[in-house]
């Protein structure tokens, strides 16, 4: 567009001015905007519950609930007001707005958390991993949101419905952050993070631009508008690009699923059917497993799939096939029961790396280093030394992992840090601070010295659960624990 076209005198500029802009009514826009924009015990209570009802639609993965949130979230009119503040420089306006913005946020996600915590249920659903892993799409329906809810504000159409548009693109990923908070689940915590921030910066950039679109900040300098524009285009590039890689890579792997299942399958003629693939893209090689029944098993498939598939792709690839031959009568009997073991035991690969992972990342080592006993269903790491964490902190990640992967025995062996005082009371040891002390014991396998106050009721506790503890001196106060060495225990 030619600056000529943007010249008061042309007849689209006057236009605009005199049909459009002109039968805005701009005091009144910008008092309801200031009306909304604020923190106040309404907003704050709102969003609680907005924020509560989403972060359980997320756990039951249930989009009607999630769109349930959505319908009582408070969060369009603080970002409205963030939006037109950028567009007139309302400085006021600007921080009144974040504040809101902040402290809905602050307390949207510990709330979530807290719900998180105390519920059963704290797996990575299918509506929380679609919210951790943001694409350009994502801040498509942000930018058309704002455009809706601006115009609509604008307009003093504004309500439920395009509350809602906001909504959708900033309270289920407040809320996943708030589960990736409570679960110390580090990827789904700033993939939902960038999701949030990308959204409200789009939105709040949007309605700034509809805002002058509409009239509102005309007593602004060029020099003023050249900074707008510059803001505008800089916030917008600085998302756009990256979530354009992301959804260049989305749709590559979408494409590669496809070639990946339309080439094993042209490997097998006849009523061959691929009964699953799983396909691990992080891996180099491109790692394929799949399962096929096929009424004849093929020799050396494998790597003619493999060849086909890295020139298709660009990338090696590695297949691996399970080949269950398929008959009739008792022969298909027999595959349907093959299949479902081979089902199960990707199930069982699955929560095996699942627990991997986990533990890897919370006892911050590589996955490596986890030792994994698959037919046992064990899963053992000594964790590194993670600043300001005791041993009860480190008690309670492995209680965290140990709850997410059912039915394997998780171990983490902590370092060799302090042990809790034990506070004794009628002969009773306090029962959290006498289960830590052992279980850091029976997974480090120190011996214990225990002096002070009722040490010989802490010892025999301790004996009693199998643990090497002896007095090593008496006293007042709590019992206090320390490590022995061997040596000493004798």
């Amino acid at each position: 567009m030619s600056i000529a076209l943007l010249k008061p005198d042309n007849p689209l500029v006057a236009w605009w001015r005199t049909r459009v802009i002109a039968t805005v009514d701009h005091v009144d826009v910008v008092e309801k905007v200031r009306e909304d924009a604020g923190f106040t015990g309404r907003y704050a209570f709102m969003t609680l519950m907005s924020a509560g009802i989403a972060v359980l639609g997320l756990l039951l993965s249930s989009p009607a609930v999630v769109i349930g949130a959505m319908l009582i979230s408070p969060l369009m009119g603080p970002i409205i007001g963030l939006g037109f503040g950028l567009a007139t420089f309302d400085w006021d306006e600007i921080r009144t707005a974040a504040i809101a913005v902040a402290l809905g946020f602050l307390i949207a996600i510990l709330f979530t958390a807290l719900l998180v915590l105390v519920s059963p249920i704290q797996n990575v659903t299918a509506e929380i991993a679609a919210r951790t892993r943001p694409n350009l799409f994502d801040l498509l329906v942000a930018l058309f949101s704002a455009l809706a809810g601006a115009y609509a504000m604008i307009r003093g159409r504004a309500g439920t419905v395009v509350g809602v548009a906001i909504a959708t693109a900033l309270m289920p990923p407040i809320a996943v952050v708030g589960f990736g908070l409570a679960t110390w689940n580090w990827t789904v915590f700033a993939g939902s993070l960038l999701l949030f921030l990308t959204n409200l910066i789009t939105i709040a950039v949007a309605a700034a631009v509809v805002a002058r679109l509409y009239g509102f900040g005309s007593h602004l300098s060029p020099q003023h508008t050249m900074l707008q524009t510059i803001v505008v285009t800089v916030a917008l590039a600085a998302f756009a690009i990256p979530l354009g890689l992301v959804l260049v890579q989305l749709g590559w792997e979408a494409n590669t699923s496809r070639q990946i299942r339309d080439v094993i399958s042209g490997e097998f003629a006849g009523a061959a059917r691929l009964s699953q693939v799983e396909i691990d893209y992080e891996s180099d090689p491109v790692r394929v497993t799949a399962t096929v029944l096929t009424p004849r098993v093929q020799d050396d498939v494998e790597r003619r799939a493999a060849g086909v598939l890295a020139q298709l792709v660009g990338r090696p690839v590695a297949v691996e096939l399970e080949q269950i031959r398929v008959g009739t009568g008792a022969q298909a009997e027999a595959a349907q029961v093959a299949a479902a073991q081979a089902s199960s035991a990707s199930a069982a690969n699955r929560l095996a790396a699942r627990a991997q992972e986990q533990l890897a990342l919370i006892a911050g080592v590589k996955p490596e280093a986890v030792l994994l006993d698959r037919d046992n269903r064990r899963a053992v790491v000594n964790a590194a030394p993670l600043p300001g964490a005791n041993l009860a902190a480190y008690r309670a990640l492995e209680t965290r992992v140990a709850a997410g992967v059912q039915g394997w025995t998780v171990t983490l062996v902590p370092p060799v840090a302090a042990l809790p005082d034990i506070a004794v009371e009628e002969d009773q040891p306090n029962p959290d601070a006498l289960a830590t002390a052992i279980w850091a014991a029976q997974r480090i396998k120190l011996p214990l010295g225990v002096s002070g106050n009722g040490a010989q009721t802490v010892v025999d506790a301790l004996t009693e659960a199998g643990v090497d503890a002896r007095v090593t001196g008496n006293g007042n106060g709590t019992a206090r624990l320390r490590w022995l060495a061997p040596e000493e225990a004798n």
